[in-house]
């Protein structure tokens, strides 16, 4: 437990180094005003943050999900791995369920972390220097937000993160599952590495495609009120005014730069971790196998990222 565990924070790392300037292209997309748009799409906003901000820009919000994911990934791995024990049999429905409890248990952390985040992401956007910021890191966000709201305050779009991480996990945990069995993903196969890049790439993929529209809603939710002004009353609320101002494009808004994103993050995660661990386990056996009397293939179990 105390070996994946570690695996986990290393590769959980990894992934979000690579994939954090995606992720704010992604929510300055996903949140700005239909009405007078800032960017025009996701080569012109990588373009106008680096800019108008320099590269730092890319990587503002960097610490919330740093600070997470060691909590997060000793989440997913316990109740992934004890879901799956408890079901007995290493079947693709029972990789979904596993999945997706695991999902919905880390949404306690992943909820105020990613509303740290997105405030972060969304502070000072166009300006190279902010003449005053908020939020001095993610820890302050989050202790502000408390102070001014509450519980219910860094809780702020609890449901949403919870519609998007239970089927999303169950859908990452299966197509890594069926990817990896049709691959052939072997320790000794001297094509290993390319295999679980490419898995792990595609399962990103397609937990994020699952399960966009709802994190379109999460991120307006979490970074509604940055202003001053609040311009929901709730999800339904949101999708509502969403839809009637934008159309249902308003659903795939920032859509191009999160599968750019999530090929790489979830290839360099699996990739990282899985190395890790068949180095520390050198002589163990750590085959993909199938179903009832074979183990639990090695897995390098961990969310997209916050998928």
């Amino acid at each position: 437990m105390a070996l994946d565990f570690a695996a986990g924070c290393i590769g959980g790392a990894a992934g979000v180094l690579v994939g954090h300037p995606f992720d704010t292209v992604k929510v300055r997309l996903q949140v700005q005003n239909v009405d007078r748009p800032l960017y025009r799409g996701t080569y012109h906003c990588f373009q106008s943050i680096i800019r108008q901000e320099s590269m730092t820009g890319l990587y503002k919000g960097i610490g919330s999900p740093m600070m997470g994911l060691t909590f997060i990934n000793a989440i997913v791995f316990g109740v992934q791995g004890n879901a799956m024990r408890k079901l007995g049999r290493d079947t693709p429905l029972n990789q979904f369920l596993a999945g997706a409890s695991a999902g919905t248990i880390q949404c306690v952390i992943c909820c105020p972390m990613e509303l740290a985040k997105t405030r972060m992401q969304l502070q000072g956007t166009g300006e190279k220097k902010s003449k005053r910021k908020l939020y001095k890191n993610s820890l302050d966000c989050l202790v502000r937000i408390y102070k001014k709201e509450g519980i219910r305050g860094i809780n702020r779009g609890m449901v949403t993160t919870l519609m998007r991480e239970m089927p999303g996990f169950g859908v990452y945990f299966l197509a890594w599952d069926s990817w990896t069995r049709y691959l052939g993903c072997e320790p000794e196969d001297p094509y290993m590495i390319l295999k679980l890049l490419f898995a792990g790439g595609m399962s990103g993929i397609a937990s994020w495609i699952s399960t966009y529209p709802v994190d379109v809603i999460k991120s307006r939710l979490q970074a509604d009120g940055v202003g001053g002004v609040n311009q929901y009353s709730g999800i339904m609320d949101c999708v509502r005014q969403s839809l009637k101002k934008e159309g249902w494009r308003v659903f795939t808004r920032g859509l191009t730069s999160t599968l750019l994103r999530a090929f790489p993050v979830n290839a360099t995660t699996f990739a990282t971790v899985t190395l890790f661990l068949m180095y520390m386990r050198e002589g163990q056996e750590c085959s993909i196998v199938d179903s009832e009397q074979q183990p639990v293939p090695l897995q390098p179990q961990t969310q997209p990222t916050s998928m």
